[in-house]
């Protein structure tokens, strides 16, 4: 067999075996960055963020490989217990602001998108696959029978089943079903942007949402 034969045999091989390689260095590049994470909160915010870092990492290493009804409680008690939940103006200064999770833990204080955007970053990093992750817009019923606007995440078993909600006001994570207060607007992830009741992704949420690729980018850029 003549050696440019050969070669051509072996090519789809080589191309399987880079494209594995490509997906590891990927998945390794997608983890968080707890090191440069620890030294951005020290520069930034100080000792007191620098160590909630570092308890955010111990939560992330003893919660990993757990069942995910163990990681979803651990992450939403954290959350809810060691962060403060504050409006944008007061603490950004302007109307509306989306928070990554270091910026969030750098002021600890921060509203309902920052504490969902840091539930669900924590769980994919703790392996939680993004498409049964949502962080889904409501309307949240308060006192009075008032409404605002308000924002969960939720962990899907099943896209076509009811979520877990994971949600700053409460310390339990619980079905939606048992959650009447909340009336799911539209949910979104990385992957796509859901109009509730719908099935199907209706748009790309960084093209719809600019707020969510902002912080996405910012998150980047952080080690997330």
């Amino acid at each position: 067999m003549s050696r440019p034969a050969a070669a051509s045999r072996l090519a789809p091989s080589w191309r399987l075996l880079a494209l594995a390689l490509v997906l590891l260095l990927g998945a390794a590049l997608a983890a968080a960055d707890f090191d440069r994470l620890q030294r951005l909160a020290r520069e930034r915010y100080g000792s007191v963020a620098e160590e909630t870092v570092q308890a955010w990492r111990r939560l992330v290493a003893e919660q990993r490989g757990r069942p995910v009804e163990e990681q979803l409680a651990a992450v939403n008690t954290f959350f809810n217990r060691r962060l403060l939940y504050e409006l944008d103006p007061v603490v950004w200064g302007q109307a509306d602001h989306w928070a990554t999770p270091l910026e969030f833990i750098g002021r600890g204080a921060g509203d309902c998108e920052d504490f969902a955007i840091a539930k669900y970053v924590t769980l994919l990093e703790l392996g939680v696959p993004d498409e049964r992750l949502r962080l889904i817009y409501v309307r949240a019923r308060t006192a009075g029978a008032k409404t605002e606007a308000h924002m969960v995440l939720g962990y899907y078993e099943d896209p076509a089943e009811e979520p877990l909600i994971l949600d700053n006001l409460i310390t339990s994570v619980r079905p939606a079903s048992r959650r009447p207060d909340l009336t799911p607007v539209f949910s979104f992830n990385r992957q796509g942007l859901w109009v509730a009741g719908q099935a199907q992704s209706a748009a790309d949420p960084t093209a719809r949402l600019s707020r969510w690729r902002e912080v996405l980018e910012r998150m980047r850029q952080e080690g997330l």
